[in-house]
């Protein structure tokens, strides 16, 4: 067994679209879905297989906001999806320092 099999990727994290999401909304705390799609530049449908996978695995959670107009969904993570995203990061720089 080498040192890189010892390291494990979080597998929901580990696809760049997810990745993405949730680095983006570490950084803004929510989002709503339009906000989502206008950084991630992906398609509706894309965006929503993503979106679900993250709030199916507990990292991700939804409000839906309704009142006048439209009703807005908002995403944000959650705190197992920060530590999952923390962690993810962590064993990302122990891969690379293995690598380099």
């Amino acid at each position: 067994m080498d040192a890189t099999s010892a390291i494990e990727l979080d597998s929901i994290l580990h696809q760049p679209v997810r990745t993405r999401i949730a680095a983006f909304l570490v950084a803004r705390g929510e989002a709503t879905f339009s906000d989502l799609k206008k950084e991630m530049q992906v398609t509706d449908g894309n965006l929503d297989a993503h979106l679900k996978k993250l709030v199916a695995a507990g990292y991700v959670k939804t409000n839906k906001q309704t009142g006048q107009g439209r009703p807005q969904t908002t995403y944000r993570l959650t705190r197992p999806g920060q530590s999952a995203f923390e962690n993810y990061l962590e064993a990302l720089k122990r891969l690379l320092s293995l690598r380099f």
